[in-house]
């Protein structure tokens, strides 16, 4: 299970609507299982199915985490016109198991938003949990 703070789903929402037809990408920080922090990235592939971070940002954004006691604890990205699972793709590029994979579909009149982990090549699906923001 991961926890997201009310204020990072309602961020990832925002920006996933504010960057279609493309997808939208970052990363949460947090600490404790609990993701407390958005940080946007810039889809370098500018691509309404797939996504890429610029190293530079990467960097970047381990930085502003730890620079604020947090960790990178959920890669995120939005799907403009698919549903919140992952595609050949997104599969393809998850390489790390202790990393939350977080999807925000816009296909449907209310966004859905969906995690899975990887268990070898697998995705599985985890349980969310949005938290009210202290």
């Amino acid at each position: 299970m991961l926890k997201i703070k009310q204020s990072v789903r309602d961020a990832m929402i925002r920006l996933a609507k504010a960057e279609s037809p493309i997808e939208a990408c970052g990363y949460l920080a947090g600490i404790d299982g609990e993701a407390r922090l958005l940080i946007p990235m810039t889809n370098v592939d500018h691509s309404p199915e797939h996504f890429s971070f610029a190293p530079e940002e990467q960097f970047n954004a381990l930085k502003q985490a730890r620079d604020a006691g947090l960790r990178l604890n959920a890669v995120f990205h939005s799907h403009p016109a698919t549903p919140a699972r992952m595609s050949a793709e997104d599969i393809r590029l998850a390489h790390d198991p202790d990393m939350v994979y977080i999807i925000v579909s816009l296909m449907e009149a209310e966004p859905v938003i969906r995690g899975y982990r990887m268990e070898g090549r697998q995705p599985v699906e985890i349980m969310l949990e949005i938290t009210e923001d202290a």
